[in-house]
């Protein structure tokens, strides 16, 4: 099996295997804070850890880039949950944000 690769790029991450896209992670920024709102694996990829990959390479990238992380979307609060390594750059999801996310995601 190729090793996945993952790639940032217009507001999500998309992970390849053997360069075809496997999953996304889609995100927007608002501050310092990157809110990950939607994870996503193909059906026909499922089962291989990718999400785990995928979701691992999107928090490390938005700690690299300075940034805070809202998990808005289930499978990344899971991971953040089982993975106290982010705890000190995770924030809460609140009401407004989530209006906010709903109102920008609208006109993404």
């Amino acid at each position: 099996m190729n090793e996945p690769t993952v790639e940032r790029r217009d507001n999500l991450y998309e992970i390849r295997v053997g360069g075809e896209v496997a999953g996304v992670a889609q995100y927007l920024d608002r501050g310092d804070q990157r809110i990950i709102y939607h994870t996503e694996v193909d059906p026909q990829f499922q089962g291989q850890g990718l999400s785990k990959t995928l979701i691992r390479a999107a928090l490390d990238d938005t700690r690299a880039a300075g940034l805070r992380i809202v998990p808005a979307c289930k499978a990344v609060t899971r991971y953040v949950k089982k993975h106290d390594s982010y705890d000190d750059i995770t924030d809460k999801v609140t009401p407004e944000l989530l209006t906010w996310l709903k109102a920008n995601v609208a006109r993404d």
